[in-house]
């Protein structure tokens, strides 16, 4: 599967070297021969601290996008202590902070996609960092007047946030794959995205550090519980810190070879920043360099519309999109509400009477149960793939996952009340299979649907592309979202979870017999 995959990776971008009218350009045979030894020597470079520093510089940035995205699963709670009527957000208001981000993020992907294939990755890459933490800091910040409440605040603020995690998803993914050896390529983008959960425990982690700092403020305060209005805050504003020391290293990045070489043109700078860049890890542009450019045709609508009118590459980006899309119907829709499942099955919630004292136990067992969660399924499923994406290959792993979240779904789902209304035991029994379910969320569909659209396309629309495959997940997170608001009081007080998670099973089905890749 991984040759498979390689062999579209220098082949695809390979092809428009061949257009190369000969009769015009005499050297140009010279100049494609020369682009394909400094791309072997980018596909056989040894790893080297410029792939560790590429792994490090992007995995801070999902690493930062899961805390920002995950965590406000607990800050709604906060946030509902202190705005919301009887403790607790309002449906649609709940609806608003947690679906903000997804739809800016499915803005920010085909925006960011398309934009790093136009003007490159490098002059992009970055200036998505600076909208996460701006739109970050600004939620921490947020206040209410008369004419817009604090919660709508946020919701803004939330979707400027996405749009910026969502321009990190293409470029990331590009950038580590295009500057990657091909025999660890799988990996370098496994470490990358695996970043995710440790995010995911970071954002429980802080809230539950957070709640304890102020336990006794909380529970020896006043009735209104305004001392959890700073835990929020603190919990939000925490997840810029990451971006910040980031940021430099992303806006300092070279370009990569392939987009200069495929896109630019540019033979000569691209060669000389492969033997630069990848073997001795420092970077330096000459700008009084001669640049030697090849003629080949420019990305455009009507090349991309000639290239994915073509069934053999439509299928790809077809069967990457829905793969996606299937994925995040449930990743999403459990990831965003596991803090509403714990508490419906009662291991979040608190039965004490006593109003600031419940509110403790409240946060506390939610961000407990959320290092559950994330510590028990989340992180292992990443290294797992991690240590096999390379050799067992991409599908296997992919089809694995589908194939096990159809099950554990229908598990969950029809043996929902007698594991959460009978015995201890059994309510242990449906964490376990939640935490199952991470597991195979990661070692299976979460990361492969990541690495596959960067490396399946050719060079000039592998942005792009990967943009398009990422928002449909992201529209896939948005319906389930609001969807789960929907649906989830049918009958009663979330009586209705059971039946969602059922209907997560759905999805799977399909993908888990698509052969795309």
């Amino acid at each position: 599967m991984s040759a498979v995959v390689d062999e579209k990776h220098s082949s695809s971008s390979s092809s428009s070297a061949n257009n190369v009218p000969a009769g015009k350009n005499p050297n140009a045979m010279t100049y494609d021969e020369r682009r394909r030894a400094a791309l072997r020597e980018v596909d056989e470079a040894k790893f080297s601290r410029f792939h560790v520093k590429a792994c490090l510089v992007a995995g801070v940035g999902f690493f930062t996008d899961a805390y920002d995205i995950f965590a406000i699963n607990i800050a709604a709670i906060m946030l509902g202590f202190v705005y919301g009527k009887n403790g607790a957000l309002n449906a649609n208001q709940d609806l608003g902070v947690k679906v903000a981000t997804p739809v800016g993020t499915l803005v920010g992907q085909l925006l960011f996609g398309w934009l790093a294939d136009v003007v490159g990755r490098k002059k992009m890459y970055g200036v998505e960092l600076m909208i996460i933490i701006v739109g970050t800091f600004a939620q921490a910040l947020s206040g209410s007047g008369p004419a817009v409440g604090i919660v709508g605040a946020i919701i803004v603020w939330r979707f400027i946030m996405g749009i910026g995690i969502g321009g990190d998803y293409p470029l990331s993914a590009v950038i580590t794959s295009e500057f990657a050896a091909t025999r660890i390529r799988g990996r370098m983008m496994t470490a990358v995205f695996g970043m995710q959960g440790f995010g995911n425990f970071a954002a429980a982690l802080v809230a539950l550090i957070v709640t304890e700092a102020y336990k006794s403020s909380i529970i020896n305060g006043s009735a209104d519980l305004h001392k959890i209005d700073y835990c929020w805050r603190i919990l939000i504003g925490l997840g810029a810190v990451p971006g910040c020391i980031a940021l430099y290293f992303r806006l300092t990045i070279p370009e990569t070879p392939r987009f200069t070489m495929d896109i630019e043109r540019n033979v000569a700078q691209a060669a000389n920043d492969v033997s630069i860049v990848v073997t001795n890890a420092k970077y330096k542009h000459d700008p009084d360099a001669v640049v030697e450019r090849v003629q080949a045709p420019k990305a455009s609508w009507a090349d991309f519309s000639r290239h994915f009118g073509q069934w053999k590459n439509f299928k790809v980006l077809f069967g990457a999109a829905y793969a996606w899309f299937a994925l995040d119907v449930a990743f999403y829709g459990l990831g965003l509400n596991s803090s509403i499942v714990l508490t419906a099955i009662g291991f979040g919630n608190s039965t004490n009477g006593n109003k600031q004292l419940g509110a403790y136990e409240t946060l506390h067992n939610v961000s407990v149960g959320n290092l559950i969660l994330s510590a028990g399924g989340l992180i292992p499923g990443y290294w797992v793939t991690f240590l096999f994406i390379d050799s067992w290959g991409r599908k296997p792993i992919q089809l694995l996952g589908f194939t096990m979240l159809t099950i554990i779904f229908i598990c969950m789902g029809f043996g929902y009340d007698k594991m959460i209304h009978t015995t201890s035991a059994a309510k242990k029994a449906f964490v376990f299979l939640y935490c199952f379910a991470n597991f195979f969320q990661n070692f299976g569909p979460n990361t492969t649907t990541f690495i596959v659209p960067g490396e399946a396309f050719p060079t000039r629309y592998r942005s792009t592309a990967h943009g398009i495959s990422a928002a449909s997940g992201k529209l896939g997170a948005i319906v389930a979202q609001v969807g789960f608001a929907r649906l989830r009081d049918i009958g009663g007080k979330n009586a209705f979870i059971k039946h969602i998670l059922e209907i997560f099973a759905l999805p799977k089905v399909v993908p888990s017999k698509v052969r795309f890749i």
